[in-house]
C-alpha cells in the first residue's frame, strides 16, 4: 500500500497503524514522488492526500490514470483543519 501524506506525523500514524495491521505501506510525502513510486511498484491500493506539495492528490490520480494505472485510490481530504 502507497500512503500519500505531506504531514509528517499523520503519515507516520498512518504507516505505523496499517503495518500493525499487517499492511506493507510505503509513504510519499509530496505529488512527483508519489508518481514516482506508483510507476516503479504495483500497490494493491493507494490512500492519497488532496493537498500536497508539488501537485495534489487529483493529478497524481490523473498521471497515474493516464499512464494506465488502475489502482484502486481512497482520496483522503481533511477539510477545516487549517490546510
Amino acid at each position: 500500500m502507497l500512503v500519500v501524506e505531506d504531514e509528517v506525523r499523520t503519515a507516520e500514524l498512518l504507516r505505523r497503524g496499517l503495518t500493525e495491521e499487517g499492511y506493507a505501506v510505503d509513504v510519499a510525502a509530496d505529488g512527483p514522488d508519489a508518481v514516482w513510486q506508483a510507476r516503479e511498484v504495483v500497490y494493491d491500493l493507494i490512500v492519497l492526500d488532496v493537498m500536497l506539495p508539488g501537485f495534489h492528490g487529483f493529478e497524481v490520480c490523473r498521471r497515474l490514470r493516464a499512464d494506465g494505472r488502475w489502482t484502486p485510490v481512497l482520496v483522503v481530504h481533511r477539510a477545516g483543519l487549517g490546510r
